[in-house]
């Protein structure tokens, strides 16, 4: 019996990256989740997942905090020397922050915020974990429809998301050479407990959001995440590059 492939799924401990993290392992695939401060969130992720059968484990990680990116690829290590393993076989660059500010109202310390969550943290966790990532392997970067259409309130959010899947087809082009395959995962409104949990628990605004989308209801995590093991998959192992949106046909 072949060795199970082995996700790391950074901010794994709560909305998609947990419903991604859950569906994963239900497919086979061990994980290696990230939170940043709910550790019991995340111990409940890897008991998920250690009941699906796969091996799984948790580690601390800012994404915001780049200068910590080479003490936790020492961590991961030690962590893939314990499941037998040398190397990750799939990235999934989701750990995020919401805010809601208007353009003429944004801050710079909220630019920055953001900058460093959604754009320095998949360009250099990325760039510090490529020994890491096995040959033939998988990244996914997560982004957001906001990037395609737009909403008040969420300009330099939609700015940094966009520049990821600028980035993603350069990490296509340029790790294609080692048979690594990048996309750009984009999610629609989803109803979680991001940016304050506005979509999922404000009843005026998820209904608004319904209205603009084909299949006439905001998204679910699980929308998301059971969706990933088939992007990750041999299936399309011909896509790279590829921006591959789920948002049940949102602002169309």
């Amino acid at each position: 019996m072949s060795e199970p492939k082995i996700a790391l799924v950074t901010g794994a401990s709560r909305g998609l990256g947990r419903s991604m993290a859950h569906h994963l392992a239900a497919a086979g695939i061990g994980i290696i989740g990230t939170y940043k401060s709910r550790k019991d969130e995340a111990d409940q992720m890897v008991a998920e997942a250690e009941q699906a059968g796969v091996p799984a484990a948790v580690l601390q990680l800012d994404v915001g905090d780049s200068d910590g990116f080479a003490q936790f690829s020492a961590a991961l290590i030690d962590t893939l020397r314990s499941f037998g393993r040398n190397s990750i076989d799939y990235l999934i660059n989701n750990a995020g922050i919401g805010v809601y500010a208007p353009f003429a109202d944004t801050t710079e310390e909220q630019f920055d915020d953001i900058v460093r969550v959604h754009l320095k943290a998949p360009f250099f966790l990325t760039q510090t974990l490529l020994p890491l990532i096995a040959d033939g392997g998988r990244i996914l970067n997560v982004s957001s429809g906001l990037a395609r259409f737009t909403a008040p309130g969420y300009a330099v959010y939609a700015t940094a998301k966009g520049a990821v899947e600028v980035l993603t087809r350069y990490q296509a082009q340029e790790l294609g050479a080692r048979g690594i395959r990048v996309n750009a995962l984009v999610p629609g409104a989803i109803a979680t407990d991001f940016g304050g949990g506005l979509v999922r628990d404000n009843e005026q605004v998820n209904q608004m959001l319904a209205s603009t989308i084909a299949l006439g209801r905001v998204g679910e995590p699980d929308d998301i995440g059971a969706a990933v093991p088939a992007i990750l998959s041999d299936a399309l192992h011909w896509a790279t590059g590829t921006r591959i949106e789920l948002s049940g046909g949102q602002s169309l």
